[in-house]
């Protein structure tokens, strides 16, 4: 789950629109108004399988996050097999709060992968303006600096680097993409699980894709590695407390040796939110890794991969046993 959020006006609904046209993603969407009607709902088009809209406040003032946790129980359901689903806030909600909502949801089925802050780089001195405009950048994962087209041209280098400033000063681990016509690479954000369009399905989000074939985005970069068998635990949650410059996303399924045999994990890295899950069993083959990013060194990446995987574990390791234990429970 991918929460999009941002001041109002500032390009969150575009932002949602390009992710919407990945080929062959299977999405859910649930938007969220400050008000009696949803007018942003409205404005999204694309490739949306199930879309729940939440009117009448922003999603961090919802009672006990109720209206939230109905809309992705809905979305989450197996039937559907959505890849992702991307939650746009209303303009005025706090994305601290957002983030924590998204991180203690009760819905099964459902994990964070991270808090998606727009940035409009024409009006972010207005939107800035509050005492505590840089905690929205606290809690991003992903910052995107949009509507940089309709800077000058003469100016607009500044501009940006002002934005990044202000980005690293409030948080420095935050992923920053120059994006400006809300054209972010989705690899960025999410996986699909297939990569061409199921025949005769979703027939407007292709339209809406040939419609906009002229609109590009910094393309994003990864390694991947196969694992020859079992992996060390400690050795693999230091990769993912420090992963490869430029990491923004790690993905995976391994196997870890443990007194009692092999066990299956699955772990996802988006910015510094780690998330640790039990498979049912080892994963067959011996697994995988991979590494995404914008300013991704690929030969160095694989190389931090490989040291992972290359060398299969002999004996097992109670320390980084315990410290894989530890991010699984956080987890759940």
């Amino acid at each position: 789950m991918i929460a999009v959020t941002g001041p109002l006006g500032a390009g969150k609904t575009t932002v949602t629109n390009h992710l919407l046209r990945r080929v062959g993603a299977r999405l859910g969407v649930v938007m969220n108004d400050f008000g009696a009607i949803n007018v942003d709902a409205a404005l999204v088009t694309g490739q949306v399988d199930e879309m729940a809209a939440i009117s009448g406040g922003c999603l961090c003032c919802l009672p006990d996050s109720g209206g939230l946790d109905d809309a992705l129980a809905k979305l989450a359901h197996p039937r559907l097999r959505l890849d992702a689903v991307l939650v746009e806030a209303s303009g005025v909600a706090d994305p601290v709060a957002l983030a924590r909502l998204i991180r203690f949801s009760g819905v099964d089925r459902v994990r964070p992968s991270g808090v998606v802050e727009v940035v409009d780089a024409v009006n972010l001195d207005a939107a800035d303006a509050g005492a505590d405009a840089s905690n929205r950048y606290r809690a991003s994962t992903l910052v995107v600096i949009t509507k940089t087209d309709l800077l000058e041209p003469a100016t607009r280098d500044s501009v940006v680097e002002r934005i990044r400033d202000r980005v690293r000063r409030a948080n420095p681990d935050a992923e920053i993409v120059v994006a400006p016509h809300g054209s972010v690479d989705p690899q960025l954000v999410f996986d699909a699980a297939r990569e061409e369009e199921p025949a005769d399905e979703l027939p407007l989000a292709r339209l809406v894709r040939d419609d906009h074939a002229g609109a590009h985005h910094e393309h994003a970069h990864s390694a991947s590695v196969v694992a020859s068998g079992p992996v060390s635990p400690s050795a693999l949650i230091d990769l993912l407390e420090h992963p490869p410059a430029g990491a923004y996303r790690l993905k995976g399924r391994v196997g870890v040796l443990t007194p009692g045999g092999v066990r299956g994990y699955a772990v996802n890295l988006v910015g510094g939110l780690i998330h640790v899950a039990r498979m049912a069993a080892p994963p067959r083959p011996a697994g995988e890794l991979v590494a995404i990013g914008l300013r991704l060194d690929e030969a160095v990446a694989g190389a931090r991969l490989h040291d992972v995987l290359a060398t299969p574990a002999t004996r097992p390791d109670p320390a980084g046993l315990r410290r894989l234990q530890r991010y699984r429970r956080l987890s759940d």
